[in-house]
């Protein structure tokens, strides 16, 4: 289990069993040391709140036995741990991709254009291909060549093209002209009033005016 895992798991059995008991609070015999050693540490980051003396004495007069440990999530655990639980997952590694999905690695200039781009999906009249702003939210990073990497089927490909190119046409081409030379995709607005109907208006190949080869 990885080390963020660990912390979502400690993070949800606080809440399941804080929400059980109707105080919000987990108990000392509710869980064991080594468990409210990582709650401890939790604390250190602002996700856990531990009980303070006066907090023990009301639990303590609740059970009717001594409290001496008590923990529950603050407000910024339980956003951790609703965020844990609905993260972006990263897509699978190349092996196990779907046959019909391209790994494209962009540069973090790239990147930030495709999110401009996803992020104006209502507000455009030719918006991101299905399924892509999805693909942007989990893409990974390879912080060792700094490229982000994402799986896109060919009509994704296209619509970043789109992306590339709307972002070069209101200020710079170098994102679009390295995806033309990387994967040999780019938006042709000729093509693309030709055949409305394909997402972005997107060709393969190395000018405008090229078709798929």
């Amino acid at each position: 289990m990885r080390g963020w895992e660990r912390v979502l798991s400690v993070l949800e059995a606080l809440c399941e069993r804080g929400q059980a008991a109707g105080h919000g609070w987990t108990l000392d015999t509710e869980l064991l040391p080594p468990h409210q050693q990582q709650v401890n540490a939790l604390e250190n980051e602002g996700l856990v709140e531990l009980a303070c003396r006066e907090d023990r004495a009301e639990l303590s007069a609740l059970e009717g036995r001594p409290v001496r440990w008590a923990a529950r999530l603050t407000r910024y655990g339980h956003d951790t741990l609703t965020y844990g639980c609905s993260r972006p997952r990263a897509e699978p590694p190349p092996c196990e991709a779907a046959p019909d999905r391209q790994l494209v690695e962009l540069i973090p200039s790239q990147m930030a254009a495709l999110r401009v781009f996803v992020g104006l999906a209502g507000r455009l009249r030719v918006p991101p291909a299905d399924g892509l702003a999805e693909q942007v939210r989990a893409a990974s990073c390879d912080h060792g060549i700094k490229r982000w990497r994402l799986y896109l089927t060919e009509e994704q490909m296209d619509s970043v093209a789109y992306g590339l190119w709307l972002h070069r046409m209101t200020g710079s081409a170098a994102e679009a002209n390295r995806f033309v030379r990387e994967y040999g995709v780019v938006h042709s607005p000729a093509r693309a009033s030709d055949h409305p109907s394909a997402a972005g208006g997107a060709a393969w190949g190395g000018t405008g005016d090229s078709g798929r080869g």
